[in-house]
């Protein structure tokens, strides 16, 4: 099964850096309710492994919904899709949508998430807690040992090379580990000099 979920990318912090930006076009305002801040910039929208390893990932202006990115993310490696026999994607509630739910059963994924308020608790919400943990943690890597927001991209292109220059890291540390049997494969701290 895979994991999914979006996190913020900020790309600049003061008015004046916003309007000289070349990210114009691409960044945007956005709201990062785990730290209950705005902020300017981009998302990035992490599918991956619950061992952390990334599968799928894009960066999309955070006026654009969730699951619109998501959907197109999927149509977009439709063979990578493809190769599988059924795939189960947990997600948050962000991602709550009964257009999006039909459209992955046509891709043969089956969509866990929490149940809204205007919903019955859904199959499997038990063990939603525990694996939405883990690509939490894997944000936090992404933003603790490998400072994704502080990545210093000045144009769309150069934050695109430095966030796929940490997700490249991360996955080859969590194969290296892997492949070395280590107690803990997203661990980097052997990698960090």
């Amino acid at each position: 099964h895979w994991i999914t979920d979006a996190t913020p990318v900020p790309c600049g912090m003061s008015r004046p850096t916003v309007k000289r930006s070349e990210m114009a076009g691409w960044a945007g305002y956005g709201y990062c309710a785990s730290h209950s801040r705005f902020y300017w910039g981009l998302k990035l929208y992490l599918v991956c492994t619950p061992t952390g390893m990334p599968v799928l990932w894009a960066l999309a202006n955070p006026k654009i919904g969730e699951r619109e990115v998501l959907a197109a993310m999927l149509d977009h490696d439709a063979a990578l899709i493809a190769e599988r026999d059924r795939i189960l994607l947990i997600a948050d509630k962000g991602f709550a949508s009964n257009d999006l739910e039909a459209a992955l059963s046509e891709q043969r994924i089956d969509l866990l998430r929490p149940h809204r308020k205007d919903e019955t608790a859904r199959n499997g919400e038990p063990m939603l807690k525990k694996v939405r943990q883990l690509i939490e943690s894997v944000n936090d890597t992404l933003k603790g040992q490998l400072d994704l927001e502080q990545h210093g991209g000045r144009t769309f292109e150069g934050v695109a090379v430095r966030v796929a220059q940490r997700l490249l890291a991360m996955a080859a540390a969590i194969w290296h580990n892997n492949k070395t049997a280590a107690p803990v494969t997203r661990s980097l701290i052997a990698y960090d000099h």
